[in-house]
């Protein structure tokens, strides 16, 4: 997919800077496009395949009076792998097709932490930040929000404004989705984090694409 226009870009700034103008929270959004290249994954699945499935296949050659050598059987193995491995290498949809859902999930979410810490969303002065995080190739959103926050909103919360950019993203409107979602993280931290009369924005208003 290609990378968000300029003007989605804008839109997004702006609908995170609205949402600001009624709370002393900070949002930011990253929009990563693969939390992993899954490369050493993906290709040690694809040689325990080969290595589980190539001895079936001899004793079916050999239902059939088939007899293969030993050595010939161990190179026509390393052969698949080589070939596998190359199409592994190429196909980065491939990769992140072998890979199992919980192996994604915990990259994408690694990634979300890494990107909370990377982006000094950890450093606000009323530690109020909140991470709208977003990975394509696993299909994967979270909601990152910073100590105090978590201390007076549930996860179900945050949970339903995940569910509304995971419909935008799944129906290819990212840029509705992260608008949606950044106005639905403000309201709900205009609740318990109103705006004060010293209302200064820590953190730049902005999607980073990744």
């Amino acid at each position: 997919m290609k990378r968000l226009s300029g003007a989605e870009h804008a839109r997004i700034a702006r609908a995170i800077s609205d949402a600001e103008e009624k709370t002393s929270g900070e949002i930011y959004c990253v929009l990563a496009r693969t939390s992993d290249p899954y490369l050493y994954p993906a290709c040690l699945i694809v040689a325990l395949a080969i290595l589980i499935l190539g001895p079936f296949l001899a004793l079916a050659l050999r239902h059939w009076w088939i007899s293969i050598d030993p050595v010939v059987f161990a190179a026509a193995q390393l052969a698949a792998f080589a070939a596998a491995a190359a199409l592994v290498v190429a196909f980065e949809g491939l990769r992140v097709a072998l890979v199992p859902k919980a192996l994604k999930y915990r990259r994408a979410h690694n990634n979300a932490q890494n990107q909370f810490f990377a982006h000094n969303i950890h450093v606000t002065e009323g530690r109020t930040g909140v991470l709208i995080f977003v990975s394509l190739a696993e299909r994967y959103v979270e909601i990152v929000a910073d100590h105090e926050i978590d201390a007076c909103v549930e996860q179900s919360v945050w949970n339903e404004g995940v569910a509304l950019m995971l419909d935008h993203a799944r129906r290819g409107t990212l840029t509705d989705g992260f608008a949606e979602t950044v106005t639905y993280a403000g309201e709900v931290l205009s609740r318990h984090f109103p705006a004060g009369r010293r209302n200064s924005n820590e953190i730049e208003d902005r999607l980073t694409e990744i």
